[in-house]
């Protein structure tokens, strides 16, 4: 068991949360009960996600895609009314880190993908702290082999546009909507980008520029970081946890 501030101040350090300009508040976005024991780990702070964590009688849910966003509108109403009501009611904490989670050396998205597809990080790339990573496949292959290996460890079939060399040697990557940094790795040099989502000038600039593309879900590259810091978490602070892995197809 841990009280709820001394979490906030040991996540906050671990991620450096501090160093980041980002679009949301990182840290704690709904206050609760003070004591935390059972902790859930979610991608996004969806109402399917409140319940069930409500369900197993989570004392804090933490998540990479919080509330109150730039540019979100402020009334409390609707969605939002309804997914607060169900954290205040049940008073239960809402904890978030977006940026910072994406970058971490050990527990973030990028370095979990890192593991997960055989991918030798050598750098970053991509803001200042860089949420990106550069480096290499751990052993060359081809597209289609890539393409295979990201299915069979993310469980889900990627978007690909195959432009780049044969074989792949040089890959970049960022998880989540960062389908605009494909012209950092063209800069770069190197033979393929991997991320979350697609949009429809990356598809000519992947094959204009000679790098292949891989598109494998906004959700399902972002599974990995706020699961492993759930894991992290529950040992440090000798905390149950559970990871809720609601389905979004994007």
């Amino acid at each position: 068991m841990v009280q709820r501030q001394e979490l906030v101040n040991y996540i906050d350090e671990l991620l450096d949360t501090g160093s980041y300009q980002d679009s949301c508040p990182n840290g704690l976005q709904v206050e609760g009960r003070l004591k935390i024991n059972r902790l859930i780990t979610g991608v996004t702070a969806s109402l399917a996600l409140l319940e069930q964590a409500v369900e197993r009688g989570a004392d804090a849910i933490l998540v990479h895609h919080g509330y109150f966003w730039k540019g979100e509108a402020p009334a409390i109403a609707g969605m939002k009314q309804r997914r607060l009501k169900m954290l205040l009611s049940n008073d239960v904490n809402l904890l978030s880190w977006h940026l910072p989670l994406d970058a971490h050396p050990l527990y973030g998205n990028n370095a979990r993908l890192a593991e997960l597809l055989e991918l030798q990080p050598e750098g970053g790339f991509g803001g200042n702290p860089a949420i990106g990573m550069v480096g290499r496949l751990k052993s060359p292959v081809d597209a289609e082999t890539f393409a295979g290996r990201i299915a069979k460890r993310l469980s889900r079939t990627p978007f690909y546009i195959p432009a780049g060399p044969e074989p792949i040697v040089t890959i970049a990557w960022c998880s989540g909507a960062a389908q605009f940094y494909l012209n950092h790795a063209v800069d770069m040099g190197v033979d393929a980008f991997l991320t979350g989502e697609v949009s429809e000038p990356t598809v000519h600039t992947a094959r204009e520029c000679g790098i292949h593309f891989f598109a494998a879900g906004h959700h399902a590259t972002e599974r990995y970081g706020v699961r492993a810091l759930g894991d992290h978490l529950a040992q440090r602070f000798e905390l149950e946890h559970s990871f809720i892995d609601i389905d979004n197809p994007i």
